[in-house]
């Protein structure tokens, strides 16, 4: 039997389905219903918190086509998003060094409005931590967990009935170091929760580990574990996680050594079992001293995995074995921009997006549901510093 049974079955769209999708701008979702298509929400790296700094895109689910829909003050470097199940709010970290005069980054929480998508601030928080780089809501909606990269803390903000930042019940101070010279201290740069809501999951660049923290979301609570959950070769700069729809397996990049390490999740323990470390790399390229890991992703399907290559800027597919969930390289495609930091994939899976940060673009492919293969939509729009992609359906009326 297959290690992920389950999770490989996709939808195919028939030929008249995929005509009229494209004259009409509607697709099949994986669960059979018909899309009208998707939002993109655009965070940036916009310094000045007088200028707009979160876009918002319409995305046609059949051709890539990115329409621009509007554009907000979304605060100063709103570098991370993300949003709510029920697409009622939108929360962002500011990743700066200080906020109202005090050391640390913050976060801000919006309002959505449903007729257009559009965010209105609701209130803002500090992160305890200088530069915040990334945001998670845990699986039961009730608090935002947040990384401080400069600081190498990690934090969490219960949230209001109405969607409101409370200011933060649990900070965690990370220590330690590494080989590298991007590692003279800890930088925390993930924090997720695990697929059971039971642990949170931070990623540390500057000590090459990733803390397991018992999660009280009731209590608004962070109990570190004794033991990391995982520890990363020397040097490796571990940068970001995501786990495989099923549950028991994740994929970490690393962002020092160009590397993803596929990983067995023992979730009653909160700890990793490494599976295998495979460069992101192509065999030919000079060497990871000339490019750094930046995302990763798995499809829907749980069958592919893609991370991002910044120096090379390419997109790295990999097949996951459906046996032990290793990886076998397939493909590496340009990004058509610079410094690919950021991307994602629409809720279909038939559709990538890549954010250039230092080309200012984001750029389409279509997903080939059968090899995983990407292919240039010929779709890309300019956008000041894009630093991460949120795509949720189309929720407007």
């Amino acid at each position: 039997m297959a290690f992920f049974a389950g999770f490989y079955t996709s939808p195919i769209i028939s030929g008249l389905n995929l005509m009229a999708a494209a004259l009409f701008g509607y697709a099949r979702l994986t669960d059979g219903r018909e899309s009208k298509g998707y939002l993109l929400y655009v965070g940036t790296n916009v310094a000045s918190a007088e200028d707009d700094s979160i876009f918002l895109y319409h995305l046609s689910p059949a051709t890539g086509v990115l329409t621009r829909l509007g554009a907000q003050r979304g605060g100063a470097q709103p570098t991370y998003l993300t949003m709510d199940a029920g697409r009622q709010r939108l929360y962002a970290v500011s990743e700066t060094e200080t906020f109202r005069g005090e050391p640390g980054g913050s976060v801000s929480a919006f309002a959505v409005d449903p007729r257009t998508g559009n965010l209105t601030l609701l209130n803002q928080q500090p992160s305890h931590g200088a530069s915040p780089c990334c945001i998670s809501l845990d699986r039961s909606g009730n608090v935002v967990l947040v990384a401080n990269y400069l600081a190498g803390t990690v934090s969490l903000l219960p949230l209001a009935a109405d969607g409101q930042l409370a200011p933060p019940t649990a900070t965690s101070q990370h220590e330690g170091s590494g080989p590298h010279k991007n590692q003279n201290g800890p930088h925390a740069h993930c924090i997720v929760p695990d697929p059971a809501n039971t642990f949170a999951l931070a990623v540390d660049l500057g000590t090459d580990r990733v803390y397991a923290y018992r999660l009280d979301a009731a209590q608004g609570q962070l109990l570190r574990q004794r033991e990391p959950a995982f520890v990363a070769r020397p040097g490796a700069g571990p940068r970001h996680l995501t786990f495989h729809p099923s549950g028991q397996m994740a994929y970490l990049i690393n962002e020092l050594n160009s590397t993803v390490t596929a990983l067995a999740y023992e979730a009653a323990a909160g700890k990793f079992r490494e599976l295998q470390t495979i460069s992101t790399l192509p065999a030919h390229y000079p060497g990871p001293g000339e490019n750094s890991g930046a995302d990763v992703h798995v499809a829907p399907s749980g069958r592919f995995l893609y991370a991002s290559n910044r120096g090379h800027n390419s997109i790295a597919v990999f097949a996951i074995d459906p046996h032990n969930g290793t990886l076998t390289p397939i493909q590496h495609v340009d990004t058509q921009g610079k410094t690919p930091r950021n991307f994602t994939l629409d809720p279909s899976g038939r559709l990538l997006l890549v954010a250039n940060q230092h080309s200012n673009n984001v750029v389409a492919y279509h997903v080939d549901q059968q090899t995983g293969r990407l292919t240039p939509t010929g779709q890309a729009v300019e956008v000041p510093s894009p630093m991460f992609l949120q795509v949720v359906e189309d929720f407007t009326q």
